[in-house]
């Protein structure tokens, strides 16, 4: 029998990346595009996260949002709302096909990293939890109809070109 550490870097199926949307001002919505060039340390070019200064070399570690397509369709039943409303949960990319909660290693040993396409490669860095802007933008409740479904935050660890239609893997760090 294989043991956690075998099990982690498992995952049944490729991902798909389904959509991006760019930020570039905040309390601004978020701006569909079909493609996006990722920059090492900094986030998705465009997006307000890039555009600061990274404090460390290696940039903080909310530079890129992503959420499962999957979940959007629970939080839709949940705030009554339609699912072409929820480009406005603030997060960057949206995927399918893959367990993103699971791209992340609980063994810091043993690193997990996202491959979306040919050349991003991504650092799941934790979960993107809601902010009280959930309530304005979903309605009330909207703050737990998000929560635990927010999906995660990622640092960017290999720059280059996302498009919608990328396949997205995990890679054993």
């Amino acid at each position: 029998m294989d043991d956690l550490r075998t099990l982690i870097s498992r995952h049944p199926t490729p991902g798909r990346l389904e959509q991006l949307l760019l930020r570039p001002a905040r309390g601004q919505p978020g701006l569909a595009v079909e493609a996006a060039e990722a920059l090492a340390g900094r986030g998705l070019r465009g997006d307000r996260s890039a555009a600061r200064a990274p404090s460390r070399p290696e940039g903080g570690k909310r530079q890129v949002t992503l959420i499962q397509a999957e979940h959007l369709a629970l939080i839709a039943g949940w705030t009554g709302r339609p699912l072409a409303e929820l480009g406005s949960l603030r997060r960057n990319l949206v995927v399918s096909g893959l367990n993103l909660l699971a791209a992340r290693s609980p063994f810091a040993d043993r690193p997990l990293r996202l491959r979306i396409g040919a050349e991003v490669l991504l650092e799941i860095t934790g979960p993107c939890d809601p902010c009280s802007k959930m309530e304005a933008l979903l309605g009330p409740g909207g703050y737990n109809a998000v929560r635990g479904h927010g999906g995660v935050c990622a640092r960017v660890l290999q720059g280059g070109w996302l498009r919608a239609g990328d396949a997205l893997r995990v890679e054993a760090g």
